[in-house]
């Protein structure tokens, strides 16, 4: 293209290189202008570690995120794995369906009881079931309780070195057309994703490679925050050809004339 053989003859045409001060410029940016949020979500982690949790949460404009792909989805069941204080199981159970029910599993007590109260304040208490437990334990649970492939999304925000386990676990429990999202994928506060002897960089890189190798799953990483996986399952299971599938929709049918 034209654009990119300019950049190459006139360096000055790029963009800026990109620094820590516009990284986070460009994140304050994506939180004031994607990130509204109620008064209850604005001060939840504040709530929270004024309890003496860590402020681990998601941003609000990842919250916006989650909740808009839950909303393409059916809706009608979600997993989360890493409750903490509730603050992204409250995003993620506003893009249900109605009567579309969220799992949430958490290893620590307290912060259950914390998030409980947090959901029945922000209005999501009747479709939010937190779970307290092993998260791979749990996850085995859910796994023979639910229905096969009846999960339509699944988010990983927990034991970064445990998340190739998880898909293990889970990678049969999501619907055709379903949602697997994780979490930091490219990083955290004392990693990021070139720390290549990081025990949760290993775990967040393993899960990447993993489902992107995986011919059942088209996934992506999207760079907003500190990285988000979202890969779909597809819906048989082999990747279809765009060109082939629309010869066949061409066929089959017809055009439609509104005057």
């Amino acid at each position: 293209p034209v654009e990119i053989i300019s950049a190459r003859l006139n360096p000055s045409a790029m963009a800026p290189p990109m620094t820590p001060e516009r990284w986070e410029a460009t994140s304050a940016y994506l939180r004031t202008t994607f990130g509204k949020q109620d008064e209850h979500l604005c001060g939840l982690m504040a709530e929270a570690a004024a309890a003496g949790f860590p402020e681990h949460a998601v941003t609000s404009d990842v919250g916006r995120l989650l909740q808009l792909l839950v909303s393409m989805t059916r809706g009608q069941c979600a997993i989360e794995v890493g409750t903490l204080a509730g603050y992204s199981a409250i995003w993620l159970a506003r893009g249900l369906s109605p009567g579309g029910k969220l799992y949430t599993i958490e290893c620590d007590e307290s912060r259950v009881a914390f998030a409980q109260r947090q959901f029945e304040r922000a209005g999501e208490a009747h479709r939010i079931e937190a779970v307290h437990g092993d998260a791979l334990t749990e996850l085995r649970r859910l796994r023979d309780q639910l229905p096969p492939h009846s999960v339509d999304v699944i988010f990983f925000d927990a034991y970064k070195p445990d998340y190739p386990k998880y898909f293990e676990v889970v990678r049969d429990m999501l619907c055709p057309g379903g949602l697997l999202l994780a979490d930091n994928i490219l990083g955290s506060i004392k990693w990021w994703i070139d720390h290549q002897d990081n025990i949760h960089r290993q775990g967040a890189h393993a899960l990447s490679t993993a489902v992107a190798a995986d011919p059942t799953f088209e996934a992506v990483a999207v760079p907003i925050r500190e990285g988000v996986l979202i890969a779909r399952k597809n819906n048989d299971g082999i990747r279809e050809q765009p060109h082939e599938h629309a010869k066949a929709k061409s066929k089959t049918t017809p055009r439609v004339s509104v005057v």
